[in-house]
């Protein structure tokens, strides 16, 4: 008995053949592994720069918790801006926040920056680990430390991310 192909089937078959031969015997996969090192390799200034809605949440330790919500703008020369509503235990502030900003070519980075009251008082200066995913349109982030202006470290644990609103 002989069999018959139709022509779709061959064509879908070398077609595959095509797209899943070059990656050999590591296994089939639909995006190649160029796309990730691409990600990785062209983290900058530049790609971050933009503005975030950011939303971190932990403990003031000894006093209770903190939610902050926040836009941020980064330019692309690594300075930061932005303004916060805080809910510290309960009481709710807003605060303006200034600093500088950093990214590696790995997408890590740090932020150091100061909060202000409305007046314009310094009222503490935090420092931050960061790490850029998403294409660098989503950033995540801890808290390293926090200290007030006359020199004591708040004991802190604070964690959030930033999602790019304009990507």
């Amino acid at each position: 008995m002989k069999r018959t192909f139709p022509v779709s089937m061959i064509a879908a078959t070398l077609a595959a053949l095509v797209v899943f031969a070059p990656m050999g015997k590591k296994g089939i996969s639909l995006v190649p592994a160029v796309h990730a090192q691409d990600q990785h390799s062209g983290c900058s200034l530049a790609r971050a720069a933009g503005s975030y809605g950011v939303s971190d949440s932990g403990t003031i330790v000894g006093i209770g918790p903190i939610a902050i919500v926040s836009l941020a703008t980064l330019d692309t020369g690594g300075a930061i801006t932005g303004k916060s509503t805080l809910s510290e235990n309960g009481d709710i502030s807003q605060r303006a926040l200034s600093g500088t900003y950093t990214v590696n070519r790995d997408c890590t980075g740090t932020t150091t920056f100061g909060e202000f009251d409305q007046a314009g008082n310094l009222l503490i200066t935090l420092t931050a680990d960061l790490v850029w995913d998403d294409s660098m349109s989503h950033f995540r982030f801890v808290v390293t430390s926090v200290v007030v202006p006359d020199g004591p470290s708040i004991p802190i644990v604070l964690s959030g991310d930033g999602k790019k609103l304009v990507p």
